[in-house]
């Protein structure tokens, strides 16, 4: 099993949109394609950065195969319409992690 990890900086102010957004419109998208599962959002505490506030969403997926496909059919499409809404107040970061317990 692996976790597909996204951080997220959020200029501060644009939380709240930005929460909502994930919420009512990403979170059921993705699910609606099936390949990504047990989505959770999460603040991070550490390594705050002067003027966003950081969130971590995650999903866990089979295996990177899948994720690839989920990525060029799905992903690239969302990330398009976060970038469309939000322009550069969310910047997100990538990272693919497998479940070793």
């Amino acid at each position: 099993m692996l976790i597909y990890n996204t951080t997220y900086h959020v200029e501060e102010g644009q939380e709240k949109n930005f929460l909502i957004w994930m919420q009512e419109y990403y979170l059921p998208e993705v699910e609606k394609n099936g390949t990504l599962h047990a989505p959770r959002i999460s603040r991070i505490l550490s390594h705050i950065e002067e003027g966003s506030i950081c969130f971590s969403v995650q999903f866990e997926v089979e295996d990177s195969a899948k994720l690839h496909r989920w990525h060029q059919e799905q992903g690239v499409k969302l990330n398009g319409e976060l970038l469309n809404i939000f322009k550069d107040k969310v910047i997100g970061f990538p990272t693919l992690m497998e479940v070793i317990v």
